[in-house]
C-alpha cells in the first residue's frame, strides 16, 4: 500500500470509529434515561400505594373509634355502671392513634374519651330528656355530640393524605 492510500484508509477508519462510538454512546444514554425513568415511576407508584394504605388504616381506625366511643357514651348516659372492656377498647384505639395520627386528632380523641368518662358521673338521662336536649339544640352543650369535632378533624386529616 502506498502512503496516500494508507492515509485515506486511516481517515475512513476514523470515521467508522466515530460513527460506532456515537451509536454506542446514544444507546447508553437512551438506556440510562429509560432505566432512570422507570425507577422514578416505580418509586412514585410505591409512594402512592403507601399513602393509600396509610389512609385506609386510618379510616378503619377512626371508624372503629367512633363506633366504640358511641357505644361507651350511650352506656354512660344511660347508666352509672361503666363497662370496663369498653373503656379499654377506647383507650387501645387512642393508643393506636398516637402511632398513626396527628397530635390534633389524638387530643380530640382523648377529649371524647374524657367526656365519656365524665358522663358516668352526671345524672342519668331518660329518653325523653335526651329528646328534649336534641330538639332544643343543647345536645352539643351536654356533650351528646362529642364525636362531631373528632369526625371533622379526622376528615381534615384524611383529606391531606
Amino acid at each position: 500500500m502506498d502512503a496516500e492510500s494508507a492515509a485515506v484508509h486511516d481517515q475512513c477508519m476514523d470515521g467508522a470509529y466515530i460513527s460506532a462510538l456515537s451509536a454506542l454512546g446514544g444507546s447508553v444514554v437512551g438506556g440510562l434515561t429509560s432505566g432512570i425513568t422507570t425507577r422514578l415511576s416505580l418509586r412514585a407508584q410505591a409512594r402512592t400505594g403507601q399513602r393509600a394504605h396509610d389512609k385506609s388504616l386510618r379510616e378503619e381506625l377512626y371508624k372503629d373509634f367512633i363506633i366504640a366511643a358511641s357505644k361507651a357514651r350511650t352506656d354512660a348516659v344511660m347508666s352509672h355502671e361503666p363497662k370496663i372492656p369498653d373503656f379499654i377498647t377506647l383507650y387501645a384505639l387512642v393508643s393506636r392513634m398516637r402511632i398513626l395520627s396527628s397530635p390534633r386528632v389524638v387530643a380530640c380523641a382523648e377529649k371524647v374519651m374524657l367526656a365519656t368518662a365524665d358522663a358516668y358521673f352526671a345524672p342519668d338521662k331518660t329518653i325523653s330528656e335526651l329528646y328534649e336536649l336534641i330538639k332544643s339544640g343543647k345536645g352539643r352543650e351536654e356533650g351528646l355530640d362529642s364525636m362531631k369535632e373528632f369526625s371533622e378533624i379526622a376528615r381534615e386529616e384524611l383529606q391531606t393524605l
